[in-house]
């Protein structure tokens, strides 16, 4: 059972070169405030394996591209399954947290997602297109992503990287989720520049679009970010769901905002820890 006052490691990675953003500053803040309700760690990825057992839970936050310490988690993951821990977001996660299968699932489902495939054979099912976006099916935060030409495609097609068609889209957009409830939404109205960030006013449509993708994910407690781009013809199209360590990019918003989603991931952390063990 947890103590009186929860004890969490806060897995976090301070010195990742994030381009355009520093995740540190956001964790910086996250744990200043985490700590009037819970006693608080913070440890590299790499170290999370051999530390965790001393605490009630283990959060995963800013702790970057999974590429870069992939013997590390996956050490972690397997203890942590095999002891039970509470990991907040839960490892099992469909999405981001599983690779970039589920892009090429839901797109063969006919889901709103920018058309994805990995073989040369089905390179047909996707739009005709000038460029290609090929990115790795493990990757995280670009690393890895190329955008080539069309006679190029096929060559890379392998199975081992994603294919999709470059869109010509409006503006990204992203959804942020605590649980099951929105909480704020960002898009980038500049699309060269992907994390100059501003508010953004969902619609009831928009809602219900990312919505879907958060029921489908069907991840209980947690902190998951829905990112997609407004395609040309005006339907919102799903780029990826975030929900191992997505960045939240709260230095975009209000005062009022940080502080109401701070006390959300508050209440969803109290939630997670009197949950009954599984």
């Amino acid at each position: 059972m947890p103590s009186a006052r929860p004890r969490i490691l806060y897995v976090t990675d301070l010195a990742y070169p994030a381009r355009g953003r520093r995740y540190c500053d956001e964790d910086i803040f996250l744990t200043s405030r985490l700590r009037t309700d819970f006693d608080l760690a913070l440890c590299h990825p790499r170290d999370a394996a051999a530390l965790m057992d001393a605490f009630d839970a283990v959060v995963i936050r800013n702790s970057g591209p999974v590429l870069e310490y992939q013997a590390a988690y996956d050490a972690f993951r397997a203890r942590a399954l095999a002891r039970g821990t509470r990991v907040y977001n839960p490892l099992t996660g469909r999405a981001d947290m599983a690779g970039k299968q589920y892009l090429l699932d839901l797109s063969a489902a006919g889901a709103p997602v920018i058309p994805t495939v990995d073989r040369p054979e089905d390179l047909h099912r996707l739009p005709e297109a000038d460029e290609y976006v090929v990115k790795p099916r493990f990757g995280a935060d670009s690393v890895g992503l190329r955008i080539v030409s069309a006679d190029r495609v096929r060559d890379l097609a392998d199975g081992d990287v994603l294919v999709q068609p470059r869109i010509d889209f409006a503006y990204e957009v992203s959804f942020y989720f605590v649980d099951h409830d929105f909480q704020y939404a960002l898009y980038a109205p500049d699309t060269d520049r992907r994390w100059q960030l501003e508010p953004y006013e969902p619609t009831a449509d928009d809602l219900e679009f990312a919505r879907r993708f958060i029921d489908w994910n069907a991840v209980d407690h947690g902190i998951q970010r829905v990112d997609a781009c407004r395609a040309p013809g005006g339907e919102l199209l799903l780029v990826e769901l975030e929900d191992l360590n997505p960045y939240l990019s709260l230095d975009a918003l209000s005062e009022e905002r940080r502080q109401a989603f701070v006390a959300a991931m508050t209440a969803s952390l109290h939630r997670f820890l009197a949950t009954p063990d599984r």
